[in-house]
């Protein structure tokens, strides 16, 4: 038994809690004590710790804008990539401008595009669906990317089979579903752990370990994990059923499913195109992003997405309604097309990432947030495996907290071990094979507010 038990944990504290004001500004993960980024490199299940600070450095705001200053790194560490990628996630030394009332784009609709589309509450980059690679029918064969001639009319252009990059760059994506484009690290789907899903459908974990942004529970309203570059927020995989808030805790679900093609030559709206290759299991459907084809959701489905992922809807964050976007996963928790934001914004795209600040602005500087010892569902913390003789692990997926100290005490109250989960990480563990057989207390404290939890060491 190794640290790959760390996956069977299961936790029930889960979303964000409601942000009485101005969610634009209090969802972002600030770094307040100097934590730092890590990674991972092939062959070596240690993790390097790096220079760069973690999470979001600072937020600032005027009446219109707001602005993200991040060096792009998650506070779970990175790597390795397994596909050859030869980047490190390294720092962006960026800064977001956001718009802080979004408004929908009433005339044609603006397509995302590759690279950035959007920051999650961690200051780490959101991609679309695509990764720059498409098929070229006057050869034939791919073109864009790494080791692919180029594509007619460059890396944005319009081709009619637009690659997949849940599909075909899944043997390069970390535990968290990640990777670097030339240093800078993103997700394309829903920032979870591999190992979390239901149906696993990569073993990187089991080597690198890692968690992710949050974990899913189908018990409770996913967190507001981001927001696009139109300013509307993004969620996890889990929303309220009835667009006011009523109706049970759903999975989202995506109006986007495969075609029933064995021949690529049209869009799903019948349009003839170029032909791509056929179907096979070099090019499986799934492989493009237009063996995709949409129905729209009727008035009987509201838990199904619009053609941009989205839907207006009561959130916690946002109890007058707005129109959010979900990252989708279908029934094994596996990342579903497509997946966060797209193929189009429902919004004006107005954000940009720029080099400087040009208005006056004011620094935002967070409340205090909590654990409540009265939360029911802090009540509900397990720890797995329990009893053990080897590890115990602990894993949160409430992101919008501040630092949790969690302490290991034999019975007599001495002090054992500590460790720490930080804002933008889920997870934690004690390697406790040096320990007697017995019973041991776990602490867990946020702010003052302390839960305990007693477990059992035996081999």
């Amino acid at each position: 038994m190794t640290r790959k038990l760390i996956y069977a944990l299961l936790l029930a504290i889960s979303g964000s809690t409601t942000q009485a004001q101005n969610p634009e500004l209090s969802a972002w993960l600030i770094n307040s004590t100097g934590l730092t980024a890590s990674h991972y490199v092939n062959g070596n299940s240690n993790v390097i710790v790096d220079a760069d600070s973690a999470n979001v450095q600072t937020v600032l705001y005027s009446a219109n804008w707001v602005y993200v200053r991040t060096k792009g790194l998650p506070a779970y560490p990175t790597g390795p990539f397994l596909d050859g990628n030869p980047s490190l996630a390294t720092n962006q030394n960026a800064i977001f401008k956001i718009p802080r009332l979004p408004v929908q784009n009433t005339g044609n609709p603006t397509a995302t595009t590759g690279g950035n589309i959007g920051i999650f509450v961690n200051g780490v980059a959101l991609f679309d669906y695509r990764d720059g690679v498409a098929w070229n029918a006057n050869t034939n064969a791919l073109c864009g990317g790494p080791g692919n001639p180029p594509c007619p009319g460059g890396p944005n252009a319009n081709m009619d089979w637009n690659r997949d990059a849940i599909v075909a760059e899944r043997l390069g994506f970390d535990c968290s579903k990640g990777h670097p484009a030339m240093g800078n690290y993103h997700h394309h789907q829903n920032p979870s752990a591999f190992k979390l899903d239901l149906s696993v459908l990569s073993t990187i974990c089991n080597l690198y370990d890692a968690d992710g942004l949050y974990t899913i529970d189908s018990t409770q309203h996913s967190p507001l994990i981001g927001y696009a570059y139109d300013g509307f927020p993004i969620y996890g995989a889990y929303g309220y059923y009835n667009t006011t808030g009523g109706g049970g805790i759903v999975r989202m679900k995506s109006s986007y499913s495969l075609r029933n093609i064995t021949v690529r030559n049209t869009h799903y709206n019948g349009n003839a195109v170029t032909s791509g290759p056929n179907v096979s299991t070099t090019y499986p459907l799934g492989y493009f992003r237009e063996d995709y084809g949409y129905v729209a959701p009727t008035p009987s489905t509201p838990d199904y997405l619009d053609e941009h992922n989205g839907r207006f809807c009561v959130t916690p964050e946002y109890p007058g309604g707005t129109y959010a976007y979900f990252c989708t996963v279908d029934a094994n928790w596996n990342s579903a097309y497509p997946y966060a934001v797209g193929p189009t914004f429902y919004g004006v795209k107005t954000a940009a990432k720029v080099t400087s600040i040009t208005e006056p602005v004011t620094v935002y500087t967070p409340s205090t947030s909590s654990i409540e010892n009265n939360d029911p569902r802090f009540s509900q913390v397990t720890i797995f495996p329990n009893p053990s003789g080897e590890f115990i692990a602990i894993q949160i997926n409430d992101i919008n907290r501040s630092e949790v100290s969690v302490e290991l005490f034999d019975m007599t109250g001495k002090l054992i071990n500590t460790t720490s989960i930080y804002p933008g990480s889920t997870i934690t563990y004690f390697d406790i094979r040096t320990l007697y057989n017995g019973e041991y207390i776990v602490r867990l404290n946020s702010d003052g507010n302390i839960v305990t939890r007693k477990i059992s060491v035996s081999r």
